[in-house]
């Protein structure tokens, strides 16, 4: 099974229009050159968003209309196949294909892309046309230095071949609004968007015909020489207004659905469907195929902006149509802007932050935003969804069916922050993982995917959103439903390498591929479901599953002080190179890192780990040493693994807890500067202004958590490790009108130390809290300085507990 990493602008003009956009801060503007630091006037927090953050580099964001959660992400395409443009848009394509209405934000593989409309005038053009840019991917300010000459750089220009693709300008945007000028047509194209519907307004302003193309077999493509895989099309124009269809997409969620209902707001002269591109019969009004397109055409283009509402639905067209009746039904294109601004600025001043540094601020918010377009929606207004068995149910009423998880990525910093700020979305968001559980014929779900498991990355950590959800007294979720699916996974189940794992206590590297990450992670998930089974009465298995848990050391090689691949007779495999990505060509030992990176992470069981290394202290150096190392990477390194600190990449999610383990060590103050090195250095509120992917709200919710001062090196334990605050001051709405309060006394640049924290008005020596105590709410203050107070966290009995037990207590399994 595939890992993802193997799929491979001047305003003036526009200035004339008067909407009220035009209003939009410099920094929302896609423009080379423009100060970027100007904010919106008002006292929301919105004006700090900067959505073009991650659309450069390999943030792989995009910039479109959406709402919190939404099902619909209304946005730009500039490129449709290779791995930058796994959202469809990146910053320097220079030339716009169309707007679609399904987006991934940051993934590192893709699919979606789905309806792809573009406006134009003159001949009508079935064929985007090439790129005109090479087929790399580009250079980013965090490669690795070695990198950078056989990547794309940012400055290069591309000449866009003949084909309905636009060069563009004026390109701006805000949280649910986009607009952007087609320079090759004169267009404005405006965008916005409910849950499940997207609005599109189109000002040509060139007299003349006019036309929509619409293209139903554009889709993400992993080859640019081999189109979307799509089948079981069909195009269906009904009355002079109204356009409806189907496809199925056999991308990287392999046999997905998506309906759509597509009004206009005027009646259209005439139009074409098209089939393998050839003109089907004047008068047709359907069509049915693979690869369909219809041109919509209006006679006098310029005499009336031209609007075109969407719905969607992975169910059926009366799904779709009645998704977009019930929520836009009329063609109020500025109250549904507002609706969508409304909406976020909603979400978004669930925390409010102080900071001296502006440009602190439009991190925050920009990173806050992109943690809330995934998960999303998946279930119609009446309540239908297309299951994991890719049958269609109805959820009980007032429950909702979400999509889009990234769980490799999201369990480790989206999901604890969710509990804190979104703790309302947590029962619909993990009770859906049980259901999708119950329904999938692949099980526990790994990389669910509009109700297709696409099985991408290793592990199967919804096993741990669930136990952290259950742990943390979330109701409303079945966990009894759960237990015996995820028990048959871990116990029964033939799944990549598990009857290896459960017979030699590890996965042996001449079997498998990636077998040291996956032994780790399968740990992991043990010590998560030993959560749950304990919840469950399970009591036997809850022991046997913490015991199993510590099968990291089955592939800890004492002498060298790494985890490392061993055959299936036991022998460590040779050659042996801690950067390399594995000890043959055959496949890659480790997933996205090597065994540096793989050897640190033990999230759950710290104190016993460190004896394998000869103790705490011989743990504190071997930390050391991999920040301090070269980072150098052999050539054959994914790209993902960028941001680099010695061998430590902040831009991969394998190592997001790694800088907060000195506090298990006593030595908390080395946690401080490493963490507010990173916040400072790898987040920049810019297009190239993450270290690696954006991966559906993980790198990001790594830097809110951090900012606040806190991470949840294991969310199964429900605790939260101090780090480094990076905000002078915040308020975190949380559940039943209760507000956390973090407050940074004599923060600032250089001042990353903590000197002394008090909770609620007394002092707190520990390196740590709870979810239950910040959950109360209350206030969290924290005194900095320039120099480490080493005291601080230094006690054993101050360190976070690790294996349900306090430091120092050696915790024991039968």
């Amino acid at each position: 099974m595939l890992t993802r990493r193997r799929f491979l602008q001047g305003i003036g003009a526009l200035a004339t229009l008067g909407t009220a956009a035009d209003m939009l801060p410099a920094f929302a503007m896609s423009r080379p050159g423009r100060d970027r630091s100007a904010a919106l006037p008002g006292d929301g927090v919105s004006r700090y968003v900067d959505v073009f953050v991650g659309t450069g580099g390999h943030g792989h964001t995009f910039p479109g209309a959406a709402l919190p959660y939404g099902m619909v992400q209304l946005s730009p395409d500039t490129n449709d196949a290779g791995w930058d443009a796994c959202s469809g848009y990146h910053q320097h394509d220079g030339s716009i294909m169309g707007f679609s209405h399904t987006h991934l934000s940051g993934t590192g593989a893709s699919d979606m892309l789905d309806v792809l409309v573009m406006p134009a005038q003159g001949e009508v053009l079935l064929d985007p046309g090439a790129r005109g840019l090479p087929d790399k991917n580009y250079q980013s300010h965090f490669d690795e230095a070695s990198f950078a000459s056989t990547r794309l750089p940012p400055d290069a220009v591309g000449k866009p071949g003949r084909g309905y693709r636009s060069r563009y300008d004026g390109e701006q945007a805000q949280p649910g609004y986009y607009r952007v000028r087609l320079t090759d047509h004169d267009i404005l194209a405006e965008l916005t968007a409910t849950l499940r519907a997207g609005l599109h307004r189109y000002t040509f302003n060139k007299h003349g015909a006019g036309h929509l193309l619409v293209d139903l077999a554009h889709g993400y493509h992993d080859d640019a020489k081999v189109p979307a895989k799509v089948s079981d099309a069909q195009l269906q124009l009904i009355g002079d207004d109204l356009l409806v269809g189907s496809r199925r997409v056999h991308q990287w969620a392999n046999g997905r659905y998506i309906h759509f209902a597509m009004k206009l707001s005027r009646p259209l002269s005439r139009a074409t469907l098209y089939s393998e591109d050839k003109p089907l019969a004047d008068g047709t009004r359907s069509a049915a195929g693979a690869h369909l397109k219809a041109a919509l055409h209006f006679d006098d283009a310029a005499s009336a902006p031209l609007l075109v509402k969407v719905g969607i639905s992975a169910v059926d067209i009366d799904g779709a149509r009645r998704n977009l009746d019930s929520e836009l039904s009329d063609w109020d294109f500025e109250r549904v802007r507002k609706e969508a601004a409304d909406a976020w600025e909603q979400e978004l001043a669930r925390i409010r932050v102080g900071a001296a540094d502006e440009a602190v601020k439009r991190t925050f918010y920009s990173a806050l935003y992109h943690t809330m377009l995934a998960p999303t929606l998946f279930s119609d207004v009446d309540g239908r969804y297309r299951g994991m068995d890719l049958k269609v149910h109805t959820l009980p009423k007032g429950r909702h069916n979400y999509s889009t998880y990234s769980l490799w990525d999201t369990y480790r910093a989206l999901h604890p922050l969710l509990t804190l700020y979104q703790s309302e979305r947590v029962p619909d968001l993990v009770d859906g993982l049980v259901r999708m559980a119950a329904e999938s014929p692949d099980g526990p779900p790994v990389w669910p995917l509009q109700g297709v498991e696409t099985g991408c990355m290793i592990g199967y950590h919804s096993a741990v959103v669930i136990a952290e959800a259950q742990a943390k007294g979330f109701t409303g979720i079945d966990y009894a439903k759960a237990w015996p699916i995820y028990r048959k996974r871990a116990m029964d189940d033939d799944y990549r390498g598990l009857p290896y794992y459960r017979k030699l206590g590890y996965i042996p590297a001449d079997k498998d591929w990636e077998s040291v990450s996956k032994t780790l992670e399968y740990a992991y998930d043990d010590w998560a479901l030993a959560s749950l089974a304990e919840a469950a009465g399970a009591h036997a298995d809850a022991e046997h599953l913490r015991r199993r848990s510590r099968n990291y050391r089955n592939v800890f090689d004492k002498q060298l002080a790494f985890v490392r691949p061993r055959g299936s007779d036991g022998a460590w495999l040779q050659p042996f190179d801690p950067r390399a990505m594995g000890h043959s060509d055959k496949w890659r030992d480790f997933t996205e890192s090597n065994a540096w990176e793989a050897t640190f992470l033990n999230q759950h069981d710290l104190y016993a780990y460190m004896q394998l290394f000869g103790g705490e202290q011989a743990f504190e150096r071997k930390l050391d040493a991999l920040f301090n190392t070269s980072s150098a990477l052999p050539a054959d390194a994914p790209p993902d693994i960028a941001g680099m600190v010695g061998q430590y990449s902040q831009g991969n999610e394998p190592g997001h807890h790694v800088a907060y383990l000195y506090a298990y060590t006593g030595a908390h103050h080395k946690t401080q500067a490493r963490v507010r090195m990173l916040l400072e250095s790898m987040y920049r509120p810019q297009p190239d202004g993450l270290a690696g992917n954006e991966d559906c709200g993980q790198m990001s919710a790594w830097y809110v958590l951090g900012a606040l001062g806190l991470y949840s090196v294991d969310p199964v334990s429900t605790n939260y490790v101090f780090g480094s605050p990076l905000l002078d001051r915040a308020q975190v709405a949380l559940a039943g009108g209760k507000t956390l309060e973090v407050v940074a006394h004599g923060n600032g640049p250089g001042k990353p130390y903590i000197q002394s924290v008090r909770w609620n008005g007394q002092p707190w020596t520990k390196s740590w809290i709870s979810h239950a105590e910040l959950a109360a709410g209350g206030t969290l203050e924290f005194a900095m300085g320039a120099t480490p107070n080493e005291r601080f966290g230094a006690a054993l009995a101050d360190r976070p507990p690790s294996f349900g037990q306090p430091a120092g207590k050696e915790a024991h399994v039968g």
